[in-house]
């Protein structure tokens, strides 16, 4: 009965056969066949092409029997390393990619594990397709810090608290954490936070039409700004113009409202006419004339002049300054 040969293509003498040679075939199988399968390395290069190896019934050194596969030459872009007849078998190997771009390594069927240029990997031939040999680590030591590139931090330790912190991402922790942090409480977004006794240092910018100097009474100006162009109909004052100066120019009044002011509400108005330009207040409860007992319905802003409207509450006010 002849010689069969097991799946890595190792040759199984038949009972009575081989006589006087047995020995030969015997220190083959173990010392090529066994060597290849659990020591052996072999080199398989690239031509620009796809490069298939083979397990073929014969007892001398084969390829695909070896542990490690050394891929080397010119690749001249992506390429596959398959197994091809004979080859679909369980097997590791350790796949050494020495080439320029990245090799697949797969049976001529399935997908197969693509291994970068350059790298190393172990893979599994399951006999139907060639998959990670190695899917779970109970435990893993690095000799040096994990690159970024790789998915690491590049760090070889965490700061003080930086690891209670990831366990447990609250405010507390990234302030023990941080070591030039300033104040203390609760981390803070972009929109819409509550800030609780701020020290703002110099904004560069900032928009303050919603803020209270106090609590009650809203931010002035340093400046008084216009109320928009200059007036030149009858204008009705509203509570958009509560710091600023209304110019009046040619055909232009003002209408002082009732209902629409708060306490410490004041208005400045700028006749920039040749002549007085009258304006009527007769809405308001109580409207006084500055340093006087007189309650008027109307008053007169004289040529070039500045009338200023202050309301004591919502009810009452007083005009001050160039009244005719």
């Amino acid at each position: 009965m002849p010689s069969t040969y097991s799946p890595l293509k190792i040759e199984l003498i038949a009972t009575g056969e081989q006589s006087g040679t047995w020995g030969n075939t015997t220190n083959t199988n173990l010392g090529t066949a066994l060597e290849e399968a659990i020591t052996g390395s072999a080199d398989v290069t690239f031509s620009s092409g796809n490069v298939t190896v083979t397990l073929t019934d014969v007892n001398t050194t084969q390829t695909a029997r070896n542990l490690r596969l050394n891929l080397t030459g010119t690749t001249g872009g992506a390429r596959d390393l398959i197994l091809g007849s004979g080859c679909q078998i369980e097997k590791l190997y350790l796949v050494n990619n020495g080439c320029a771009d990245a090799i697949t390594v797969k049976n001529t069927s399935g997908t197969g594990i693509a291994v970068p240029a350059g790298k190393s990997m172990f893979v599994f031939n399951n006999g139907t397709n060639v998959v990670d040999a190695t899917t779970y680590l109970s435990s893993l030591t690095l000799g040096a810090a994990l690159p970024v590139a790789s998915g690491g931090t590049g760090l070889t330790s965490l700061g003080t608290g930086v690891a209670t912190w990831l366990g447990t991402p609250s405010s507390a922790n990234l302030a023990s954490a941080v070591t030039d942090e300033t104040g203390s409480g609760s981390l803070v977004f972009a929109t819409s936070p509550t800030l609780v006794t701020p020290v703002l240092g110099t904004p560069s910018s900032g928009n303050l039409g919603s803020c209270t100097a106090d609590g009650t009474n809203a931010v002035g100006y340093r400046n008084i700004p216009a109320s928009g162009a200059a007036k030149t109909t009858s204008y009705t004052l509203t509570a958009a113009d509560v710091g600023e100066f209304v110019e009046l120019g040619t055909g232009g009044s003002i209408v002082v409202p009732a209902s629409v002011f708060a306490a410490g509400d004041a208005i400045s108005i700028f006749n920039n006419t040749t002549g007085s330009i009258s304006c009527t207040c007769s809405a308001v409860t109580n409207f006084y004339k500055g340093g006087t007992d007189a309650d008027i319905n109307s008053f007169s802003v004289t040529t070039r002049g500045v009338a200023t409207v202050l309301f004591i509450n919502a009810t009452t006010a007083v005009v001050t300054g160039n009244l005719a």
